[in-house]
């Protein structure tokens, strides 16, 4: 099987540097407000103040760093150096106390030596980088304080069947093999800007069962019919700063969310 872990690695460090400078990520904003949570993530993480979290996939650690300004005691795991070294950086210079770690997340429960979480959390376009969600629920387990919970609020597996302007089913919900394809990040359309990438669709089942599997329990699960993202073409924006699909009212779900427990022993 291609090499996933070093091919999309590479190219995250290559989007990294490209994001920095997007409008999407407007980071001079972020800088001045240190706000980037979603509205949504903040309902299902509740009250983070004096919390221990752990943030998987935090890319440049935005998110990471708004929830440590909001009073949680926040890591940040990437596998990208180039983004670890920013989210340190963007730490240091804004006057907060997250900290972040470089690895795979599968090896965090070893390089982070078996410190356990009130709250694991991950969000946006994180379990199609992963192949096996078993043992990615294995990590959630083993990282959360028993009675800690989990919050994923994720795209949802249907929009990955799709064309860009939703007009066509085009990929399998889920399936084991990746898609390996070469293209722009989502921040810039530019063809002679192009990553190598390897990616999976996950079905939900995948999803739900590599928690349940590893003895969690499902609190909630949502299916949103927006995103607070407009990474998508044919998109309008709503008066709450949300975006829906142009004409679809409501017939494609956009994301979807799941808390799950870890039960007392």
């Amino acid at each position: 099987m291609e090499d996933y872990y070093k091919t999309n690695k590479e190219a995250w460090n290559v989007r990294t540097k490209i994001h920095l400078h997007s409008s999407f990520y407007d980071l001079n904003k972020f800088k001045r407000e240190v706000k980037s949570v979603p509205d949504l993530d903040l309902s299902l993480l509740g009250d983070v103040r004096g919390k221990s979290i752990l943030h998987l996939q935090c890319h440049f650690g935005m998110d990471t760093l708004s929830l440590s300004k909001l009073g949680a005691n926040v890591v940040g795991v990437d596998f990208s150096e180039e983004a670890i070294q920013t989210a340190k950086a963007l730490n240091e210079e804004l006057g907060l106390n997250a900290q972040f770690c470089c690895c795979n997340i599968y090896d965090a429960p070893a390089v982070l030596k078996g410190q356990q979480f009130d709250i694991v959390y991950t969000s946006y376009g994180v379990v199609n980088w992963l192949p096996d969600l078993i043992q990615w629920g294995q990590v959630v387990s083993q990282m959360l304080k028993d009675g800690g919970k989990f919050v994923i609020v994720e795209f949802h597996p249907i929009l990955w069947m799709l064309n860009e302007d939703f007009s066509q089913v085009r990929y399998a919900y889920s399936r084991k093999e990746p898609y390996v394809v070469e293209e722009a990040t989502y921040t810039d359309s530019k063809a002679d800007n192009q990553q190598k990438t390897v990616t999976w669709n996950h079905g939900l089942a995948v999803v739900l069962n590599g928690l349940l599997c590893n003895g969690l329990q499902i609190k909630s699960f949502g299916e949103y019919d927006y995103s607070p993202f407009n990474l998508f073409g044919n998109m309008i924006s709503e008066k709450d700063g949300t975006f829906k699909i142009a004409g679809k009212n409501g017939e494609i779900p956009m994301l979807f969310s799941v808390v799950v427990v870890k039960p007392p022993r």
